[in-house]
């Protein structure tokens, strides 16, 4: 019984030992692989998530902006059109200058 119970110590003492070696190789491969990762993200340019939101964010504000301007664009097309119809000069109008934007590379101009 006593060589039975021998047995069973040197096998646990093996599978222990085992396992250190196991979870030390484990730990080794997980450095290398992190190590090799971060070399490939760096290597190719990745971006992280934080820097891929603040864009994404900036895009979509773009996207927002145009749409406004683009709708205002409609808007003065359409009052400039109005403006023209027959019977009045091209430019006569009062309307056209109060639609047009003022220059913003000119000095303003003092009252």
């Amino acid at each position: 019984m006593q060589s039975q119970s021998k047995l069973f110590e040197d096998l646990s003492r093996l599978m222990t030992n085992a396992m250190g070696v196991a979870q030390g190789a484990r730990e080794e491969f997980e450095t290398a692989f992190r190590s090799w990762f971060e070399n490939f993200l760096r290597e190719y340019n990745v971006v992280s998530r934080e820097e891929f939101e603040a864009v994404r964010t900036m895009a979509v504000n773009a996207r927002e902006e145009n749409e406004a301007l683009r709708t205002r664009i409609e808007q003065l097309e359409a009052a400039s059109m109005a403006s023209n119809s027959p019977g009045t000069a091209p430019g006569a109008s009062a309307s056209n200058m109060e639609l047009e934007a003022p220059d913003s590379d000119s000095p303003a101009e003092p009252d």
